[in-house]
């Protein structure tokens, strides 16, 4: 049986999962890149954009970890562009290049449909405008038995989290204060969701929190 997750999802000490004011300048908003400072520096995420070096260890090894067994992807429209409001034109196709690490289909939410676009490696990005249980639906007849990764960004894990359809999360906990941004969890109860199973493993520059449902 397929989970639905968060893995390798950074948040800042003071709860924000994303700074303010996202931009073309800025697509985590502001001061969201020293989110996933440690993530960056990984082996893993240099091999992603096709270059060598990297640091092992740790924090390296939840990277290697967050991409296994996953049949497909689930993401809000922030995370997938700037853009707001009905799409311009087709042109834009995400942050990643002509070649995203995802490898499998990802179902973007959005309320302005938009057809399908097929990327190098595997990825392709569905737009769907029926909400997260349509989506969720989709998901899981492509993903074949596979688990579902709720990409992002803030609002997108919060809905999950409020309809109860998320079964675990893993969290990098960045050792900085944003100050303000997107809150991932103020207003939500996490025991009373289920969320009583904790664990934490230090990595070499963030804080690895799994919460899981027991």
């Amino acid at each position: 049986m397929s989970k639905v997750k968060v893995t390798a999802f950074s948040v800042s000490l003071d709860g924000f999962g994303a700074g303010s004011d996202q931009s073309m300048e800025n697509p985590l908003g502001v001061g969201g890149e020293e989110l996933h400072e440690w993530m960056f520096s990984t082996k893993r995420f240099q091999q992603m954009g096709g270059r060598d070096g990297g640091m092992e260890g740790i924090d390296n090894e939840f990277v290697e970890k967050s991409f296994e067994n996953i049949g497909a992807w689930i993401m809000g429209r922030n995370m997938f562009g700037p853009i707001r409001g009905p799409w311009p034109n087709d042109e834009w196709k995400g942050w990643w290049g002509e070649n995203p690490p995802y490898h499998v289909p990802v179902f973007v939410l959005t309320h302005h449909a938009r057809p399908p676009v097929t990327m190098r490696g595997g990825t392709i990005f569905h737009f769907v405008t029926g909400g997260i249980e349509v989506a969720l639906e989709k998901a899981r007849e492509v993903a074949h038995g596979k688990d579902i990764r709720i990409g992002g960004g803030v609002s997108t894990i919060r809905q999950f989290l409020q309809a109860g359809l998320m079964d675990e999360m893993h969290l990098a906990l960045s050792p900085i204060l944003l100050g303000s941004g997107e809150p991932l969890f103020a207003g939500l109860d996490l025991p009373q969701l289920g969320f009583t199973d904790t664990q934490v493993t230090y990595g070499e520059k963030a804080a690895h929190a799994f919460l899981k449902k027991k």
